[in-house]
């Protein structure tokens, strides 16, 4: 397999564990390639075996290890971290990126599905860190940096993931000061309209917005994985020993460009996306 090109030098990761959650597609495959091309172990949990499988192969190691577990129920997610503890004996960094929702307007939303994505992206964020954090963390310190999006003006068309969100990137500044005597630093990066292949599980009735935000966004363009996976690495890494309870936003200035009423971003071809992936494909969405 052609090697991962990070831009992070060789052996940054030389015998440091990090567990990858979600680690089956998307973000979290792409961050387990550039982690793994860095000289990490890799411990990848998330709710599809057969996912995790594809990507222990690819990352042709096998020394990964793999886990199968719902994140949201206390007692798999325990049994998750023991098993990881039992392979490596170490956990020395965290990426929280397991999660999931759906559009809708608050008045379609069920309490079903409310609670679904409030699990998927904040519970679990909560059951995984603490767990790791009591296992290891608390006595030897680490980094964990969990996957959020951006909730500051509100997420209108998907309330309850907005919701979420919020109260993930808090957990992450409430953490970072109760955890810091520990030696664990604990960041968020909030992803805007990335290019992976998350995008094909939305419904077609999304599509269009999916294809035309670019036009919204200063960089005109989509993110890609690997801008993505390079945050999470940089906030895993010693280069970032001196952050700690911040919210990274990667969205090309979508966010600031969103409280904009007096001006248009004109239409230009001049932002270079970084792609080190030599397995990513484009969403079929955007194709």
């Amino acid at each position: 397999m052609t090697q991962y090109n990070s831009v992070f030098r060789p052996g940054l990761f030389k015998d440091q564990v990090v567990i990858v959650t979600g680690g089956g597609s998307g973000l979290g495959r792409c961050t387990a390639h550039e982690l793994k091309s860095l000289g990490a172990r890799l411990a990848l949990i998330g709710r599809t075996q057969s996912k995790l499988d594809q990507v222990k192969e690819e990352l042709g190691d096998d020394d990964t290890f793999t886990f199968s577990a719902d994140l949201r129920v206390e007692d798999q997610v325990k049994a998750a971290i023991d098993g990881v503890m039992k392979w490596s004996g170490r956990i020395d960094g965290l990426v929280n990126n397991a999660g999931g929702q759906f559009p809708a307007p608050l008045k379609d939303i069920s309490l079903n599905g409310w609670n679904a994505v409030v699990a998927n992206n904040m519970t679990a964020t909560f059951l995984v860190s603490k767990e790791v954090y009591l296992r290891w963390m608390e006595q030897n310190g680490g980094a964990i940096v969990n996957v959020g999006a951006d909730f500051e003006l509100g997420n209108p068309g998907m309330g309850h993931n907005g919701a979420a969100r919020a109260g993930q990137t808090n957990f992450t500044y409430t953490a970072s000061v109760e955890w810091a005597h520990s030696g664990v630093r604990i960041n968020s990066v909030l992803p805007g309209f990335i290019a992976s292949s998350g995008l094909d599980r939305y419904p077609e009735r999304a599509h269009e917005v999916l294809r035309s935000v670019k036009g919204r966004i200063p960089l005109k363009r989509h993110g890609t994985e690997s801008e993505i996976a390079g945050a999470i690495v940089y906030l895993l890494s010693d280069a970032a020993a001196y952050v700690t309870g911040i919210a990274l936003r990667v969205d090309g200035g979508l966010h600031n460009n969103s409280k904009s009423t007096f001006y248009e971003v004109p239409d230009h071809d001049r932002s270079r996306p970084f792609n080190g992936f030599p397995l990513y494909k484009v969403p079929k969405v955007l194709e």
